[in-house]
């Protein structure tokens, strides 16, 4: 058995080793077959890829070909353009150019033509000048020759003509701007002035804004003081006014405008040093008091006015006031008792004319109100007067006499014309208010002596006490145009050189009389 399968695989063997050849070369050649095929179709198709990728290439390329000759068509039409463009403006600018040229030639031969010009006709004027010089020589010979006259004396009487033209119009002129002015400018603003020169007159403030409370002895300075000034610095805020402590022995002064500031801070302060507990607290219970008093002081005094003049049914708020008036002075006159007086000046004058004296006696009572708020509210005292009494429903008869008192505005009926000679009286004769007879004859004197130095001036006469100055002038030194022009230097004078309250009127007076006698 074992011999068998040993026999068969020698002849396996066998056959293999003589059958191995033939079949390497069968399998080798068509190997070689195989790969001869392979290679031949990848040659096939290499060379067909390659002819697409060649025919590829030059389509490719005839394209770019293509677009880079339209590019350069494009860019060269683009640049033909702007050379074009170019060409064209550099034309354009030559043009212009030469136009220029051609223009500034032009005016150069016309400069030239007109320096000749100029030069000509200063040659001429030249000739002309030496012409009427010449003539003008003659022409001053001649007329010295048929006048009379020397040039000098020519020259004077047109100086003098002229002269007196010029004052002519010069007066023509001031009295038109004064006619101008008073149409123009609001009446109110002299009020305005006169009563900010009745507050702050220089002769009267240190009279109508300080108050003077004595001291039981110095050593109460320090304590009004206090500690580190805190209680002077309270009365002060407390009641607007300042104190002034300083070397006067027992006496310490208050001022302010404000008269009824004044009077509380007065009543506080005497209370405190009577009292002698003066701390912060102290002096706000005192001052709140002091208030108090005061308020009803100027309601006392204000009924006791009213029955005074004999006039009844006033607002409780213009009683008030009126009593207020006892604080405020004008030029030392006390208001309160100025209003007084003129009720019953106007009352008297109102029943001598036969008209209603207790309307007389109110309006004039009442012409004064707006001095008791004139320190705490803008506007003259006529205009805040005013204002109050058509608030408290006054009639048209008081008001306009308020409003009318001063001239700013026509009295539109006969008892506003008394209140305003009422007003006038009181305030103007001698002694009314606080000046001496020497200081009011000086000023009488003064007035008088400025206007007597003018040149032109005979005599002149002061009037109104001091209100008004009469001017006599001579008429032969002194025109009409000349008035006008004298009435201004003597009012800047009088400002200038002279104190006084209000105002002075300055009226000029030319007269020309002629006299004969009949025989």
């Amino acid at each position: 058995m074992l011999y068998y399968v040993i026999c068969a695989v020698v002849a396996i063997l066998v056959t293999l080793v003589i059958a191995y050849p033939v079949v390497s070369k069968i399998a080798v050649d068509k190997y070689q077959r195989n790969v001869e095929a392979t290679i031949g179709k990848a040659e096939e198709r290499a060379r067909k890829i390659t002819d697409d990728a060649i025919r590829e290439a030059e389509e490719k390329k005839r394209e770019s070909l293509i677009e880079v000759k339209e590019e350069t068509i494009k860019a060269k039409n683009e640049l033909d353009r702007e050379l074009k463009e170019r060409r064209n403006e550099i034309t354009r600018s030559e043009r212009r150019i030469q136009q220029k040229e051609e223009n500034i030639d032009k005016k150069t031969e016309a400069i030239e033509r007109k320096e000749q010009s100029l030069a000509q006709r200063e040659a001429n004027l030249n000739q002309k000048r030496d012409e009427v010089e010449k003539l003008s020589a003659q022409r001053v010979q001649e007329l010295e020759r048929i006048s009379g006259l020397s040039s000098d004396q020519a020259k004077e009487f047109l100086l003098k003509t002229v002269e007196e033209e010029v004052k002519h119009e010069a007066a023509m002129k001031i009295k038109e701007a004064e006619l101008r002015a008073k149409e123009e400018a609001d009446k109110k603003a002299k009020e305005y002035v006169v009563t900010a020169i009745q507050r702050c007159a220089a002769d009267h403030v240190s009279e109508t804004t300080i108050s003077v409370v004595q001291l039981p002895s110095d050593e109460m300075k320090g304590r009004i003081i206090g500690r580190e000034g805190r209680n002077i610095r309270t009365l002060e805020t407390m009641t607007g006014v300042e104190l002034i402590v300083d070397d006067t022995p027992e006496a310490v002064v208050l001022s302010a405008f404000d008269p009824v500031r004044r009077e509380v801070a007065k009543i506080a302060l005497e209370r405190l040093i009577v009292d002698g507990r003066i701390h912060p607290a102290r002096i706000e219970e005192m001052v709140d008091k002091a208030r108090k008093e005061v308020e009803s002081i100027m309601k006392e005094e204000g009924d006791a006015a009213l029955l005074e003049c004999g006039v009844h049914g006033l607002h409780p708020e213009l009683v008030k006031l009126i009593g207020r008036l006892k604080f405020r002075t004008s030029f030392g006159q006390n208001a309160l008792t100025h209003s007084i007086e003129v009720s019953q000046l106007a009352g008297l004058l109102a029943a001598e004319l036969g008209l209603d004296a207790r309307l007389a006696k109110r309006a004039g009572l009442l012409h004064d109100i707006g001095k008791a708020i004139d320190h705490d509210m803008e506007g003259s005292h006529v205009q805040l007067g005013t204002e109050l009494c058509k608030k408290y429903k006054e009639s048209a008869v008081v008001v306009n006499a308020v409003e009318a008192h001063h001239g700013d505005v026509e009295p539109q009926s006969l008892i506003a014309c008394l209140v305003q000679a009422a007003d006038a009286i009181s305030a103007a004769r001698p002694g009314a208010r606080r000046e001496t007879l020497g200081t009011y004859t000086n000023r009488l004197s003064q007035l008088e002596e400025i206007t007597n130095s003018f040149k032109g001036v005979d005599r002149s006469f002061a009037i109104q006490a001091g209100r008004e100055v009469r001017v006599m002038v001579v008429p032969e030194q002194v025109s009409d145009d000349d008035m006008v022009i004298l009435a201004r230097d003597i009012s800047k004078k009088v400002e200038d050189e002279m104190q006084y309250p209000g105002m002075i009127k300055v009226n000029v007076i030319r007269e020309s009389r002629v006299v004969d006698y009949a025989k």
